[in-house]
């Protein structure tokens, strides 16, 4: 989005984003108005009893709103974010797809639908942002 030349670019940019790079979160596909983010689920994202943590859905959703939401010249920080848990993951790996509803001109609205590889709504996230210059 915004000022990248490529993928490759955007994908050092925000490869900087420890805790998602940590994670394991990738950047698959960037557009003007969104991306797609995925991570592929480990022993690491299992909380007691063998789910998946919500905190990771959360984390790769809002990784996707940041990719959206930003790039070299343009800052934002989410402002109000939601998320709603549709299912528990099935599959190996998650992937969250971005979209830009709104961009004004101090604020913008992004929703993000997460789904896992067997095609499984997973969760849906809704953020607002705050542009910061």
């Amino acid at each position: 989005m915004g000022d990248f030349e490529s993928l490759e670019e955007a994908r050092e940019y925000f490869g900087k984003d420890r805790f998602a790079s940590d994670a394991g979160v990738i950047l698959e596909e960037l557009y003007e108005d969104g991306c797609v983010c995925s991570l592929t689920l480990n022993d690491s994202h299992k909380n007691a009893y063998g789910g998946v943590m919500g905190g990771v859905m959360f984390t790769l959703a809002d990784f996707a709103f940041a990719v959206t939401t930003n790039d070299k010249e343009r800052r934002c920080v989410a402002q109000q974010v939601s998320i709603n848990y549709l299912s528990a993951p099935k599959g190996s790996r998650l992937i969250a797809r971005a979209k830009c509803r709104k961009d004004g001109r101090t604020s913008n609205v992004v929703n993000v639908d997460i789904s896992d590889d067997t095609g499984r709504d997973i969760a849906q996230f809704v953020g607002t942002g705050f542009k910061l210059n």
